[in-house]
């Protein structure tokens, strides 16, 4: 039995990562296009078509989702998302993807 210890390199970059959440994001998901493929219930007034016909999340002209609540930067309608945004799983590579780009739109 070997009494290995964790390298003090690895332990100090984990240490200064930011925990990742929604509650400590800028929301970076609800600016993605968000394709409704499957019925979750997401009310008519958050669905608009693109021009290919298929429905999409309604974004509003600033980009941004328009069930995301303005005030929380949380997502109105969390119970009825789309598959997408249920599938897009907090701390994925995906999303840590987007929050890297967005962090640079907010330093």
């Amino acid at each position: 039995m070997t009494d290995a210890k964790p390298d003090a390199n690895i332990l100090i970059a984990h240490a200064q990562q930011p925990e990742i959440a929604c509650s400590n994001c800028a929301a970076c998901c609800c600016q993605l296009e968000v394709m409704l493929l499957t019925e979750t219930g997401v009310p008519e007034r958050y669905i608009a078509t693109d021009e290919w016909g298929g429905e999409v999340m309604l974004r509003l002209d600033d980009g941004w989702c328009a069930a995301l609540d303005r005030d929380s930067m949380r997502c109105s309608i969390y119970e009825r998302r789309p598959l997408i945004c249920r599938e897009f799983e907090m701390g994925s590579p995906e999303c840590q993807d987007e929050r890297r780009g967005m962090s640079s739109i907010y330093r």
